[in-house]
């Protein structure tokens, strides 16, 4: 590989550093806290008044997160037919990166009385982080070999775990010792963790917007260009649709992510309510998952270098299940802890492999590739909706969480009977 090879390699593995701060500071730990802390504080109780509508505060929230992810699901298709028919892929990157960062900036300035601001804040931030990552991960079949995807991907998410741990890790000093960083107090160094992703992320990400292509693998334009993205993922659409190892893989990531992505987002309140783990010991475990899911990643791109996708995939999919059945026989703090541990090891694999795996069955030299990876990150958007959906109506009708958990593994089962009927290129004996 050259210099300017690696150097573009590892631009684009920066960006997972830039924008996974996001996911980790406002999506998974400190804003949820704080914005509970500060609704509560305000309003004097859970119901709160938004546009003159009363609302539970978490609920509110919950909603607001599964619109973000729904006006992704919509646009984002449209919009990568228009950044592949006009080789604009890094511009669309670019513009929803800016939306994120600006939006997390802003956040600073949301205090409780300003409920609105601070949820359309929330919103717009989300929409920038799912908007920009469909862009980014379009990229990866454009700049690399098919033989170097599963390390390249493996490369970028663990450059964002270890991105977002050290973030965080500054983050939570701050907002325990505030007087060390001549802070008033945790409520406004947690305001400070937001502007400081914001800034972090639109910093990063100047590495990657300076080396990836621009204006790569342009078409000929001869209309406009909405209307050309519109017949670019009409055509991509009915590619994947002929495709069976293609549409196999995407029902079957489909089942696996409802799984995935609810035990990331639901991981501490399991702890919190079922085990009665304090707010710090809940970060602990947080923190245990992003640096285990480091590991996990390089492991799983070793295996499926020496196996092949498929049979690392099925191993992580086998691992998970017994996950869900193993949460619901948790009983004490250090069993957590351990299925903490394998939680990371898995969840940093079948993230990294998925996305090389899915790139592996587009084919190579196409010009397309954010429109298929629209469909790729469109499927994992609904896996969130039904997922965490799934998760809480079978919580509020049995009363569990625990019965919650196993009902995942099912999610798992329905993707492991789907991922068996696969073949990906290469790997021929392990494959077919």
């Amino acid at each position: 590989m050259n210099l300017d090879r690696k150097k573009v390699h590892f631009a684009w593995a920066m960006y997972d550093w830039a924008n996974s701060v996001y996911s980790l500071v406002i999506t998974s730990t400190i804003f949820p806290v704080y914005y509970n802390s500060v609704t509560k504080s305000v309003s004097g109780g859970d119901i709160v008044s938004f546009f003159g509508f009363d609302i539970v505060n978490t609920v509110l929230y919950s909603w607001s997160i599964s619109f973000s992810f729904l006006v992704i699901a919509i646009l984002s298709p449209l919009l990568s037919g228009m950044a592949d028919y006009g080789g604009k892929k890094l511009l669309f990157m670019e513009i929803f990166a800016l939306l994120g960062s600006i939006s997390c900036i802003s956040l600073f300035f949301f205090d409780g009385s300003n409920l609105e601001f601070g949820i359309i804040c929330s919103v717009l931030a989300s929409i920038g982080y799912a908007g920009s990552i469909v862009f980014y991960n379009a990229f990866l079949p454009e700049i690399s070999n098919s033989d170097e995807y599963d390390m390249l991907s493996a490369k970028g998410f663990a450059l964002g775990y270890i991105g977002s741990v050290i973030l965080l890790i500054i983050n939570l000093l701050m907002i325990q010792k505030p007087e060390f960083f001549g802070i008033e107090d945790g409520g406004v160094a947690a305001r400070w963790s937001f502007l400081m992703t914001g800034v972090w992320w639109a910093g990063f990400a100047l590495i990657p917007f300076n080396v990836l292509p621009r204006n790569s693998r342009k078409k000929d334009q001869e209309t406009s260009l909405l209307w050309a993205g519109y017949k670019e993922i009409r055509t991509v659409f009915n590619e994947v649709r002929r495709k069976s190892d293609m549409k196999q893989f995407l029902l079957s990531f489909l089942f696996y992510s409802m799984g995935v992505q609810t035990v990331m987002y639901m991981a501490a309140s399991f702890g919190d309510k079922e085990l009665a783990l304090e707010g710090d010991k809940l970060i602990i475990t947080i923190l245990i998952i992003q640096v285990v899911a480091i590991l996990g990643s390089y492991f799983f791109a070793w295996i499926s270098k020496l196996k092949g996708n498929k049979f690392s995939l099925m191993s992580m999919v086998i691992i998970w299940i017994g996950i869900c059945l193993a949460a619901y026989f948790v009983t004490t703090e250090l069993e957590f802890y351990a299925l903490a541990f394998v939680v990371g090891l898995v969840m940093g694999g079948i993230q990294a492999i998925s996305r090389s795996s899915y790139s592996k069955l587009i084919p190579e030299g196409t010009k397309d590739t954010a429109s298929y990876f629209s469909f790729y990150d469109v499927t994992e958007k609904f896996g969130i909706v039904f997922g965490t959906f799934s998760y809480g109506f079978i919580e509020q009708f049995t009363g569990s969480m625990r019965v919650s958990s196993l009902v995942l593994g099912i999610f798992f089962v329905l993707g492991m009977m789907f991922l068996l009927r696969v073949r990906f290129p290469g790997y021929k004996l392990v494959n077919t």
